[in-house]
């Protein structure tokens, strides 16, 4: 009994600290942030700002998702033997949605680089809009397997937004509704949509369209979104509410925290939703429009599979061999990705590079079913790891590449850093644990085939004094210039004894000291190297200088230390006499 007793105690207690930490949480939310009798977040109510139209806004200013992130922080991934938390869990990302929110991020990098768009924005709006897609249930192309909608903005409970595009993304030729896993209304996708997986299309039910068009969205202001200020502002333009604007922050702040990347179709789905609205309504088909005369609830999400237990591969490997393979729920019909069994090599050569240079043989892997059909339009995911600085020649260390009819991925070509050594590229299925495959490239140092002088004047020098002449040479490898390529330069005893010489010509140090052999040299951007000035010592005679590079190339370099020619002076003979008569 006293051993019930101290538990009971102990759980007391605990209950006691818990209330505080979210009492106190609570103190900090912004107006209608609350929580209920259990301890739990919820938010009550929008407060949208006056300062701006509904359709001014991306969403139109339609319900989104309440539900907050637990108040444990996530843990980066969960590691073998581990339990999933709710935490863990609700940072989990589903592959393709992150990998949408990812390559738009990137995208919008190169684009508009003082945006500083960080991708947790986009995987916020997105949870908060969408659920993440609900819960990932989208195909290879990144395209939701179902309509996700909004309900009518008729000005019932919501703003009131007649029809613009005549029921062709939404399906209402009465009100708009917002569309898609980020919820753009139409007449803002007609000017904000992108195609951001390269389709020739801007589909608004497109993660890749979707995510890219949010991220444009966000930047079109010039607005630098790592200030506090300018973040507010974009996040308000999308949806403009406080609430709204306060939720999105606690996401983007539990993200940064740390996620990773998940199954498709495995994310937890939203519950709660701002218009107080129970999320079971399924969308209407396009054969069985709503009703326009009152508010619809958004599309139904599809029960998620049920996550592989954690063991034997960390979660966006790929899996295990003995990875449970997510399957689709029952009465779906299964896309190519649920037909994967495992990947295969599909004849890459050995990888190896020098360093600056592109690969010349490109990774490719080929997906297959259980009985060893290719399968096509799978998206496969290559990952560059390891401690190095190579790239894909996108620039990013990530690629998702779709498979061809015969199954086949190719990644985009690699790129050597200045890094040397092996690094992985990982190749995986997105959306699918199945056993993913390990390419190992090698990265070389620079090297050199070839050494040649830019100039041939002789090199002479009279003791004691300085060569006029530099040496410069030029390194090529194949015939092209072999930039930044390390050389050392000795003076070498003799062609047969390449050791250092001990008197003859020398280079001076920073001290002024002489020194015959210089290390760390390198050819510059032209594949030239010009060497110190060289002095000679007393010795005179011929002397040798080798110049040698990574991979090989040498050329040995003549040098003369001789005493300076003087004219002979004519002898006491050859004077003309005084007293001779002059010749007729």
């Amino acid at each position: 009994m006293a051993a019930e007793f101290g538990r009971l105690r102990k759980g007391a207690v605990n209950t006691t600290v818990a209330a505080v930490v979210v009492a106190a949480l609570a103190a900090s939310q912004a107006p209608g942030v609350t929580t209920d009798g259990a301890g739990r977040q919820v938010t009550t109510g929008t407060q949208p700002s006056p300062d701006a139209p509904a359709a001014d806004s991306a969403t139109g200013n339609s319900p989104y998702y309440t539900d907050l992130p637990p108040l444990n922080s996530p843990n980066p991934a969960p590691s073998a033997g581990t339990t999933v938390t709710p935490a863990a869990g609700e940072a989990g990302i589903p592959a393709t949605v992150l990998d949408a929110y990812k390559k738009a991020a990137a995208t919008l990098r190169a684009s508009k680089p003082g945006c500083n768009l960080p991708w947790e924005l986009l995987a916020a709006i997105g949870k908060v809009e969408s659920g993440q897609a609900r819960g990932g249930r989208v195909d290879a192309n990144g395209t939701t397997l179902s309509k996700i909608l909004g309900p009518q903005l008729n000005g019932v409970g919501f703003a009131n937004i007649s029809d613009t595009d005549g029921g062709a993304y939404d399906g209402d030729s009465r009100y708009d509704r917002a569309v898609g896993p980020m919820q753009f209304i139409p007449s803002t996708w007609a000017w904000a949509g992108r195609d951001g997986n390269g389709d020739g299309r801007k589909d608004p039910n497109n993660v890749y369209d979707a995510a890219l068009a949010a991220g444009h969205y966000l930047c079109r202001f010039g607005w630098d979104l790592s200030t506090a200020g300018d973040l507010d502002r974009a996040i308000l333009s999308y949806n403009n509410s406080q609430d709204y604007l306060q939720l999105v922050r606690r996401w983007l702040e539990y993200y940064r925290k740390g996620t990773h990347e998940i199954p498709d179709g495995t994310g937890t789905l939203p519950s709660d939703r701002s218009d107080d609205a129970a999320d079971v309504t399924p969308s209407p088909s396009p054969s069985q429009p709503a009703s326009p005369s009152a508010p619809s609830s958004p599309s139904s999400p599809a029960q998620p599979t049920t996550p592989p237990k954690p063991g034997g591969s960390e979660p966006g490997d790929g899996g295990g061999s003995g990875s449970p393979k997510p399957t689709p729920p029952p009465g779906t019909t299964p896309t190519p990705t649920d037909t994967v069994d495992h990947l295969e090599d599909a004849g890459t050569a050995k990888l190896t590079a020098m360093a600056g240079g592109t690969f010349t043989e490109r990774i490719s892997a080929r997906a297959e079913t259980e009985s060893g059909k290719a399968v096509a339009r799978v998206r496969v995911r290559f990952a560059i790891t390891g401690d190095t600085d190579a790239t894909f020649s996108t620039g990013e260390k990530y690629a998702a590449v779709l498979t061809d009819r015969f199954g086949k991925a190719v990644a985009p070509a690699l790129r050597a850093g200045e890094d040397t050594g092996e690094f992985t590229v990982r190749a995986t299925v997105v959306g699918r644990a199945v056993p993913g495959l390990g390419y190992t490239a090698t990265v070389t140092e620079r090297a050199a085939d070839t050494l040649a002088r830019t100039g041939d004047t002789a090199l002479t020098c009279v003791p004691g004094g300085e060569f006029a002449e530099r040496v410069e040479v030029k390194a090529t490898f194949k015939g092209a210039v072999a930039d930044k390529v390390a050389a050392t330069a000795t003076l070498i005893k003799a062609a047969d004894d390449p050791a250092e010489n001990d008197k003859g010509p020398y280079f001076k140090d920073a001290d002024g000291k002489p020194v015959r052999t210089l290390a760390g040299l390198k050819t510059d951007a032209e594949g030239l190297l010009e060497l110190p000035k060289l002095y000679a010592d007393d010795t005179t005679g011929t002397f040798l200088l080798r110049i040698a590079t990574a991979g090989g190339a040498t050329l040995t370099v003549e040098l003369k230390v001789a005493a300076a020619e003087t004219s002979p002076e004519p002898s006491p003979s050859q004077e003309p006499s005084e007293s001779a008569p002059p010749s007729a």
